[in-house]
């Protein structure tokens, strides 16, 4: 699988990588076992990017990776995570999390200083019983934005320079905020949840030029818009942006699969191949829990797109224009 460099640094990721979202519990449990079967299969089919965060299942997703990786050359492996969120140890009491289908053995306190995210990294590296993280970024700093710029970005850049981890970034759903941490720090990558995708072009207007214009990567994250764009035709029920999907955002997904099938191809798999013809976009992230759906993406992924299928999708109205300039 085709490799890219984020930003100056010398830390590469595989255009595909393996979002450790639902390696959490995201929406409904998964046990061990099926988690292991579908970092393997990651594994196998070549994706070598893997993405964790400690919000991810309050730390089931950092463990779950690092039972794989702990075992696998370090040299062959990209590993991320990110910092804004301690884990602090509490009795269930027969609770689950919030977020994700996990006993609530812990609560998360936001935490963006500089102590905060050392300890965050202590605890993590320990979690996931590996030597060092090659990406760390800030996450969901949106609502703490300034502390996370300031104390936050410190910090990182801190141990960039220490040579603790390769690269830095932050990972965020705002393409605003993501914006001004571009222009005010000197950060390597930004991970971007749902903003650039068929059906969601707004990083276009700020985002992706300026990172074009100061060599800053931009990972893609929530490609198929929490579920709208995962299937050939939405589905009853399906989600868009984790809030039922709208009926105008049907409609379009229902077209966009129009373009696709008239082609030969499926929603999904222009789905996956459109952030990716951006010259900023270095990869995108996507969560999978099951060693099927690593095998469904990695097929889609390596799926050859007809150069028209884009044409027709601008000349329908369904691409934004500028996209007919980073292709």
């Amino acid at each position: 699988m085709r490799s890219n460099r984020l930003g100056k640094t010398e830390v590469h990721v595989t255009e595909l990588g393996f979002g450790g979202g639902p390696l959490g519990g995201l929406y409904t449990p998964l046990d061990d076992e099926t988690a292991a079967s579908a970092l393997e299969a990651a594994w196998d089919g070549g994706i070598r990017y893997f993405d964790t965060s400690p919000h991810y299942g309050i730390g089931h997703s950092e463990r779950r990776t690092g039972d794989l990786l702990r075992h696998k050359p370090r040299e062959q492996f990209t590993l991320s995570t990110k910092v804004g969120r301690l884990l602090v140890p509490q009795d269930p009491a027969g609770r689950m999390d919030e977020s994700f289908a996990v006993p609530a053995t812990h609560r998360r306190v936001w935490d963006f200083t500089r102590d905060g995210v050392l300890r965050s990294v202590e605890d993590s590296l320990k979690r996931m019983g590996v030597d060092r993280i090659d990406l760390l970024m800030l996450h969901d700093a949106e609502q703490h934005f300034e502390d996370a710029l300031s104390d936050g970005c410190q910090a990182l850049a801190e141990l960039r320079d220490q040579q603790v981890v390769g690269a830095i970034g932050a990972g965020m759903y705002h393409p605003g905020k993501l914006t001004r941490l571009v222009k005010e720090a000197d950060v390597d990558v930004v991970m971007l949840s749902g903003r650039y995708t068929l059906l969601d072009h707004s990083a276009l207007d700020e985002l992706l030029p300026e990172c074009t214009d100061r060599g800053v990567s931009v990972l893609a994250a929530s490609v198929f818009n929490s579920g709208l764009l995962a299937t050939h035709r939405p589905l009853e029920g399906t989600t868009f942006d984790y809030a039922p999907a709208s009926s105008s955002a049907l409609q379009r997904a229902h077209r966009l699969a129009d373009v696709a099938e008239a082609h030969g191809v499926t929603l999904p798999q222009l789905a996956m191949a459109f952030p990716l013809r951006h010259p900023a976009v270095a990869g995108i992230v996507v969560g999978m829990r099951s060693a099927a759906e690593v095998r469904q993406n990695i097929a889609a992924l390596r799926m050859p797109i007809p150069e028209q299928v884009w044409d027709d999708l601008r000349s329908e109205g369904l691409l934004d224009e500028r996209t007919a300039s980073v292709g």
